[in-house]
Order: C-alpha cells, then structure tokens, then sequence
C-alpha cells in the first residue's frame, strides 16, 4: 500500500485516485450567470440589502408581536429605538460580513447578542426617560422573545436559499487562483467538492513554468502581469493567493493591483497546518505576528466537555428508554442471536474498548476475512451483506449506534469525536497514512467533525484523517454543537 497524506492547505497533499473520483469535474468554461435576479440579491452588494431587509422585517414583527402581547404603557414609543439599535449591534458584530464559512449556523450568535443588547439598552433608555419606575418591562422582554425566533428564521432561510442558489450555479464568484502548485490544486479541488462556498475557480495565474496538471482541474490563464487582463476576460471577483513561484515584492505589488480593481483577496497563510482558532494577530512594532498556541487537550475546558458528555447521555437514555426497547424487541425478533453487537475498537491513546451497536447481521456481524480497499476508510457493509430487514432499517436510520451512549457514560467514548477503528486497522493506518495517529490524541466520538463533512462509510480515508485532526486543534465547545447540530441533516444525506 503506498503512503497517503492528507491534504492540507500546506501543500502536504498527495493525490489518490479515490479522492480524484469522487471529486466533481469542474467547469471553468461555464461564465457565471452575474445578471440573473438571484445572482445580484445573493452576491455583492446585493447581498448585504437582502441581509439587512430580512433582518429589518423580522425586527418590526418582534416588536409589533411585543406590543400586542402586553399591555399599553406610555414609554411604547421607546420601542422605535429597537430595530435600529439591534441592525447596529448586528452589523458591528459582523453579521453582514461575507466569508466562505457556513453562514447557516454562525450567523446566528450576533444575531442573538446584538437582539440582547438593543432590548437591554431600550430597557435602559425607560429607566432613563421615566425615572425608577420601568414602563415597558413585559414588552420589551415579549419583543426579545418574538424577535430572537424571527431573526434566527430569517438567518436561516437565507442561508438556506444562498447555499441552494450556489449549489445550482448560482450567486458564485468567478476566483482566481494564484500559484498552480499543490496547494493552488488543493484550493481548486477544495472550491470544485463545495459549491456552497460561493467561490468558482476559472483558473490559476503563476510566473513558474507550465506544468501538466490533473485531469478536471482549472487551466493556467497566465502570469502575475496578466492579472487585470484574465479578471476582466472572466469577471473575476475574488483571487487566492497561494504559494506562487514569484517573488515577495512581486506577490505585494499583486496584492495592491488586486485592490484597485476592487476584488476580495484571501492569502493562504505559511504553516498553514499549525494556525487554528486560539492563533492570536498582533504586531511587533510594524510587523505583524501570529502566535501559533495549540489545543490543551489536557485543560479544564475537555474536563467540562467529558462531563457534558456523561451528563447529556445519561439523559438521552432516559429520554429515549422506549425507543431503545422497541428497536431491542425488533432486533431479537428479527434473527436468532444477540440484541447488542460488540466489537474491540481504538480509542484515545490506542486504548480499546468495545463498541456497542444493535446488531444488524445475521451471526455475530464480525468479518476477520475483510480489509479495506486501498485509500479507503472502513465503514458500511463489510463483505457479505448479511443485514437483517429490521438491521437494513437501523443502519439507515443510524439508530444501530445508540447504544454507543452506553460508551458515552462510561467514559470509553465523547458524543462528537473522531469515529473508532478496530485496533488491527488504526495499527496499519497508524503506519502508512500520515498524521493518523494524531486523532487518537482525544476520545473517540458517536458523531464527528469528518461525518458531519460527507466522511461516512467507505469514503477516502486520508480525507478523513484530515478532517479529524482539524476538529481537535480548533476545538471548542461550540464547535461540539455545530457537530451535533449538524448530525441531523448528515443522516438525512446518508454516507
């Protein structure tokens, strides 16, 4: 088995023909449709009118539900300060700032604190107005109520129509991509795997000389000196700037000429692999730092996250007991043989312990005589398909894996994680892929950052091992719920 690495934005990529198979082919000839109606509300400027409109709306409907639910007072008035105070909270904590991450979920948080603080400051200005006596106390606590559930729709719903948009080809920035090395290839495939980001690259500019790049990928369009010629031929709206062959003074003379035709620029960063969500920007003098610090995996903050863990299984198993004895009724019935199916896997440290599942196969569900496919992750069927009718069912529902609470409360396992190996496999993956090791530095998890991102069943396994390792240096609570929040619609997609 030859060696495979995972793709990092470093340039520590190495292709695999999984990967490349299952990357959709890209079409660099296609020119964006910028004049169609939902192109001109979903990007630019547009974008930030249809933002602040939704928002607008669902604001004065909180506040018109606030008046209606309570009482008159003579401070009412005050409510007018509202909708503009929490547009403003809104936009300073950046809620109408495009970036490529999902806007789905993380434009709820300002919108949430910016709701807050606009109801605590009106409340303010009442006390302000009228003395010590507030007037408008049930109001104002009705119009916060109404408006964190209308502000959170309308989030969603546009975020859900951009993404839709985007994925039909839609609402995209035509991007060019500077430098044609790995790493430029790794942003291409990167845009090409996920519509969703907005950013469609039309090709690469680089002063190195031409090289024979991957079947599917964007063409070379030229050097750095051709940069205005190629935007105004493909329209181009943002560049990335990776790690062209090009000098320092010649990349910070791109970067100026990037600005004057007024396109977002984004630079990949040098060690890529080591920045996470605790690097911290700050200048020495004039020179920009960036302090690299890496998750403490053994901190009171994982200490807080275990206990969660237990705590949160012990009450979906309470809450799911029912469930839990229908599906081990069905499960007896529908075969001789066990209710539970156990298997020795590898948790933190390479410490095993054994999973717990329903079992879903007729005999005991092991498979000694399967090995995965070459570049490939184990998951699903492994060999003979010997699933029962109840088992077919469970496995696509995924309520095969809720005994793994069990784990949970035990301490074997987390509820979000990277997902378990047998140890045979993590002892072979742990010497030919690179990095693999590295995920076994947290407890193993029901659900995980790699499932969540398409990584389910036999998907490729340096893709994944990519993905775990991303989880845990930018670790953080919230980055725990997002996981879990997004498990659902990862089940409705299935693997």
């Amino acid at each position: 088995m030859e060696r495979h690495g995972p793709r990092t934005a470093t340039g520590e990529m190495q292709e695999h023909d999984a990967a490349q198979q299952s990357a959709p082919q890209p079409r660099p000839d296609v020119a964006p449709r910028s004049g169609s109606l939902i192109s001109r509300l979903l990007s630019g400027h547009g974008w930030q009118a249809v933002r602040v409109a939704v928002d607008l709306v669902a604001l004065a409907i909180g506040c018109i539900a606030g008046l209606l639910l309570t009482p008159a007072s003579e401070g009412a008035w005050l409510l007018v300060c509202f909708v503009p105070l929490a547009l403003l909270f809104m936009q300073s904590r950046g809620r109408y700032v495009r970036s490529v991450r999902d806007f789905v979920l993380t434009s709820a948080a300002p919108g949430f604190g910016a709701v807050s603080i606009a109801a605590m400051l009106v409340l303010g200005l009442d006390l302000l107005v009228y003395g010590e006596r507030i007037t408008i106390a049930s109001t104002v606590v009705a119009t916060w109520l109404v408006s964190l559930s209308t502000v959170s729709l309308a989030g969603l719903s546009i975020g859900l129509a951009e993404r839709s948009a985007r994925r039909r080809d839609n609402a995209v920035s035509p991007t060019l991509i500077v430098g044609s090395d790995v790493t430029g290839l790794d942003v291409a495939y990167r845009l090409q795997r996920h519509p969703e980001y907005g950013l469609r690259a039309v090709g690469f500019l680089d002063d190195g000389p031409s090289r024979d790049n991957p079947p599917g990928t964007p063409p070379l369009l030229g050097a750095l000196d051709d940069l205005e010629e190629v935007a105004a031929l493909h329209g181009v709206r943002n560049v990335i700037i990776g790690f062209p062959q090009a000098e320092h003074r010649a990349l910070l003379a791109l970067v100026v000429r990037c600005d004057a035709l007024g396109v977002e620029t984004n630079v990949v960063p040098r060690l890529a692999a080591t920045i996470n969500s605790q690097t911290r920007f700050e200048f020495l003098g004039t020179v920009p730092l960036l302090n690299l610090r890496a998750t403490d995996l053994k901190s009171w903050r994982f200490a807080v996250k275990h206990g969660i863990d237990r705590g949160v299984a012990a009450i979906l198993l309470a809450l799911l007991s029912p469930l839990l004895a229908i599906v081990a009724v069905a499960v007896r019935l529908s075969s001789p043989g066990p209710i539970f199916f156990k298997q020795t896997r590898a948790g933190r440290d390479g410490r095993v312990f054994n999973l717990l599942k329903f079992r879903t196969m007729t005999g005991d569900g092991d498979h000694e005589d399967w090995s995965p496919s070459e570049g490939l992750a184990p998951g699903g069927v492994q060999g003979a398909d010997r699933r029962t009718r109840v088992g077919r069912v469970l496995r696509k529902t995924s309520l095969d894996e809720l005994p793994q609470l069990l784990n949970v409360l035990r301490g074997e396992m987390s509820l979000v994680g990277p997902r378990p190996e047998r140890p045979e496999f993590a002892e072979l993956f742990r010497r030919e892929v690179e990095r693999y090791h590295e995920r076994h530095r947290v407890r193993a998890g029901i659900t995980g950052w790699a499932q969540v991102n398409g990584s389910r069943g036999q998907t490729p396994l340096a893709a994944r091992v990519e993905l775990d390792n991303f989880y845990i240096e930018h670790w953080s609570l919230a980055l725990d719920m997002k996981i879990l929040l997004l498990t659902v619609p990862a089940l409705l997609r299935g693997s």
